[in-house]
């Protein structure tokens, strides 16, 4: 098995997320769930098995493994993965998914929303919904994604580095250390590359992810607020009106014209 038909009409059902630790009592797991999605990032190496497939299993690698598959995983030593077991509802157009893929500069991106997707169950299992609806599309389109000649990879890391800390303080001359080049370098590139300044960037991807869990959560206004790196209300209610077209209460309430996107 190379590949899975995965629908993403309609959000998964959470059945269960956290911090997998195998390897330490024996170096084989085979696990089987008759109704369940697993989906696996990985933080170490080894194999795994699946539908008579054999894949190499690396840090930042990401696999899925449709329900009712025994998937058998070989261990190098202790190994640790992000995972979440899902229900996905069977509706609407397929895509067709590798098993296994390299998230590359993905990996932060992934980690980060399926860490807020943890954080979230069981208090806040809107969120974590929302959440996870977001990693599968990510999941979905990394086989798509630009690949060498693209996007320069200070560009990238940069984006990267800016999706999983959407909710913390952050400024361009640090985001350009964590990608390796000067303030000033970064922001040349950034602006090649996307036409936009790095502080447009981060405001857009803040917006579009607040829109996101207006939409498709029940956090209240405040913490999406606070989710996305603008903590004071009236910034932020300024904020939608300019970057949305109206209030967070507009917009949860479906007031405005909804967008045909996906999530990202």
């Amino acid at each position: 098995m190379d590949r899975v038909s995965l629908s993403l009409a309609e959000p998964p059902v959470v059945v269960n997320i956290g911090v997998g630790v195998h390897g330490v009592s024996g170096l084989r797991d085979v696990f089987r769930l008759p109704d369940l999605w697993q989906l696996h990032l990985y933080g170490y190496t080894g194999h795994l098995t699946v539908g008579g497939g054999r894949h190499a299993i690396a840090p930042g690698r990401v696999s899925l493994i449709p329900p009712g598959t025994e998937a058998t995983f070989d261990y190098r030593g202790r190994s640790e993965h992000l995972y979440a077991h899902l229900q996905v509802p069977d509706a609407g157009e397929c895509h067709r998914v590798p098993v296994m893929q390299d998230a590359g500069t993905e990996a932060p991106v992934v980690s980060g929303l399926l860490r807020r997707a943890l954080a979230a169950m069981p208090g806040a299992p809107a969120q974590a919904t929302a959440e996870m609806w977001t990693v599968l599309w990510r999941v979905a389109r990394l086989a798509g994604r630009e690949r060498p000649g693209g996007a320069h990879g200070a560009v990238a890391s940069a984006m990267a580095h800016i999706e999983a800390n959407l909710a913390a303080p952050l400024t361009v001359p640090e985001i350009a250390r964590r990608s390796g080049v000067s303030h000033s370098h970064l922001t040349r590139l950034f602006r090649a590359e996307t036409g936009s300044t790095v502080a447009a960037y981060i405001r857009h991807r803040r917006l579009d992810h607040a829109d996101h869990l207006l939409r498709e959560s029940t956090m209240s206004i405040q913490a999406i607020a606070c989710s996305v790196g603008i903590s004071d209300l009236q910034a932020f209610n300024k904020a939608c009106h300019r970057e949305l077209g109206g209030s967070p209460r507009a917009i949860r309430g479906r007031m405005l014209p909804g967008r045909s996107d996906p999530p990202r």
